[in-house]
């Protein structure tokens, strides 16, 4: 990566801050293309932004709950649809020498164990049908790209469920952004659903080492970044509940979403690639920022 011109779209997003940082440890030369200085709507602006580049990071797209996705489904269809295609296209036409499109475990189907090859033989799970067929195209154009062009410079990643640092704990947070704000703002921390739906996480830090493994080995297969190691939401509630010193309140009316999601990470550990930070670590360090954030906007 030593004076390599690299791109990284959602430069400021949580994954994409620790690519940054990481990508400028190696010495690369990166250029973030986020609004409000370029719209990936816009096949202009997403032309503009490749021109030069010698290696694009992909990672822009839309965050938020499976709930939110249903509730304003063409929110996050739409536009993810847009700067998928206009990027990969400005990509090629400039002539990169790799480039890396982030997918998501929300390509996969509702089942226990998520694994590469089985993308394609079913439909994505219900509680992530817009978002997951925008990404499922993303990945689609790249094998058509390879097809049509012999076009053969994309890692393709699936990020399983991602924490961290800059997380979103706004309306739509995910799980752990989603409990740490509670656990912070209320004497007991309550929980939807009984705590035993099992999901596999994996620090942003994390990713963002992933990604740049893959482009360094030039992979050009779909390849999970995950923990590979499932955990309940009861643990994950513990861990926040400990460390502020409350009470967990079950609530076993409210929905607990897919019982069971836990990604193969046989093939990323076979490229040589294996996160390094423990879940309670993570989690921790997760806290503290917020905890750090929240104290800055006093």
């Amino acid at each position: 990566m030593i004076n390599k011109n690299v791109l990284v779209t959602g430069g400021n997003g949580m994954i994409g801050k620790r690519l940054v940082e990481l990508l400028k440890l190696k010495g690369a030369n990166v250029k973030i293309a986020d609004l409000p200085d370029y719209d990936l709507r816009t096949r202009v602006d997403c032309a503009e932004a490749c021109e030069g580049m010698d290696i694009v990071f992909h990672l822009a797209g839309i965050k938020g709950s499976p709930q939110s996705a249903k509730e304003q489904p063409s929110r996050y269809f739409v536009p993810m649809l847009q700067f998928n295609t206009n990027m990969m296209e400005a990509a090629r036409k400039a002539g990169v020498e790799w480039y890396l499109y982030t997918s998501s475990v929300g390509v996969y189907e509702q089942a226990e164990v998520l694994r590469e090859d089985d993308v394609w033989k079913t439909f994505p799970s219900e509680n992530d049908t817009f978002p997951a067929w925008a990404k499922r195209m993303g990945e689609l154009q790249a094998q058509a790209y390879s097809i049509e062009y012999g076009w053969d410079k994309v890692s393709i990643v699936r990020p399983a469920n991602v924490y961290g640092i800059d997380d979103n704990f706004g309306e739509h947070s995910m799980v752990i952004p989603s409990l740490i704000k509670k656990a912070q703002e209320n004497d007991v921390l309550n929980v939807w659903g009984d705590g035993s739906p099992i999901r596999d996480l994996i620090n942003s830090e994390d990713v963002a080492r992933g990604m740049i493994h893959m482009v360094e080995n030039k992979v050009t297969e779909p390849v999970n970044l995950a923990s590979g190691t499932g955990v309940t939401i009861k643990e994950i509630a513990e861990i926040i509940a400990n460390y502020f010193g409350r009470k967990i309140e079950w609530d076993t009316t409210k929905p607990m979403g897919d019982m069971k999601r836990l990604m193969d990470t046989s093939r990323a550990e076979s490229y040589g690639f294996k996160p390094k930070t423990t879940l309670k670590d993570g989690i921790i360090t997760t806290i503290k920022w917020y905890e750090e954030y929240l104290e800055k906007r006093k």
